[in-house]
């Protein structure tokens, strides 16, 4: 049997003493009461541990803190970052659960978005809440919010100043929210995220990378108020969704 660290380390420590003894002259010790190896390996001192290494010493640093919307919103504060903020009614954030699986991103306030200060609340918003509820989520469930925060004269689309002064403070609320999948809802929502100027029917119906994240573009509500006929193939794009959701899907049409 071999012996352990303690006992080798024990031995020679004997060894040596019996060494410096036989050279001080002495020639042989008393015989040893019972207990007198117990009380030599009490009595020495401990064996020193080898010193961690460095990385186990260091503290780790603290994770980093995800920004919240909270945050996001209050950077915002009375933006007038471009021509849009002299003329708007109320800033239109965004609305919604801020830990949702699934983030709808629309064009820009309408006019009764900008009068309430929350995204699809007109006429489109209630279908929107209807497209939602057929999906088996409650509004209050997912997010949903616009390219951008406040709303362009007469509705017109947004420009190019408009969009690059709102579009960090979109992706800032994606990576906040960190959702598992992005729908963006008409042409030019679905042609700003995904910096393309494909006409939304051929963006439709297949997933798109953005920053990592699942996106699938469709028709905007208010489109499918004057196409009708077209809303079987965005609930066609919705069951996409819901299967990357692992959402069951009802059998009844929508």
């Amino acid at each position: 049997m071999q012996a352990d660290d303690g006992t080798r380390a024990t031995l020679a420590s004997l060894r040596r003493y019996l060494e410096e003894l036989k050279e001080s002259g002495v020639e042989g010790l008393p015989f040893a009461p019972e207990g007198a190896a117990q009380a030599f390996e009490a009595a020495r001192p401990p064996i020193s541990q080898p010193l961690p290494a460095e990385s186990e010493c260091a503290v780790s640093a603290p994770p980093q803190r995800r920004e919240i919307l909270d945050d996001i919103r209050s950077d915002l504060g009375d933006c007038q970052r471009c021509a849009l903020g002299a003329g708007r009614t109320t800033l239109v954030f965004g609305v919604g659960n801020p830990d949702a699986r699934l983030l709808f991103v629309g064009e820009a306030p309408g006019r009764e978005e900008d009068l309430q200060g929350e995204p699809f609340v007109g006429e489109a918003g209630q279908l929107l809440t209807k497209i939602i509820g057929a999906m088996g989520l409650a509004r209050e469930e997912v997010y949903i919010c616009n390219v951008l925060k406040c709303r362009p004269p007469g509705n017109r689309n947004p420009h190019a100043e408009e969009i690059e002064a709102c579009s960090s403070f979109l992706l800032r609320q994606v990576k906040a929210i960190a959702p598992e999948a992005i729908i963006a809802l008409g042409t030019f929502a679905a042609q700003t995220l995904l910096n393309t100027k494909e006409p939304i029917s051929r963006l439709r119906g297949t997933f798109h990378d953005y920053h990592g994240i699942p996106l699938m573009s469709t028709f905007h509500p208010a489109f499918l108020l004057r196409n009708p006929e077209r809303k079987r193939e965005v609930w066609d794009d919705m069951k996409l969704v819901m299967g990357r959701l692992g959402i069951a899907i009802n059998s009844r049409k929508k």
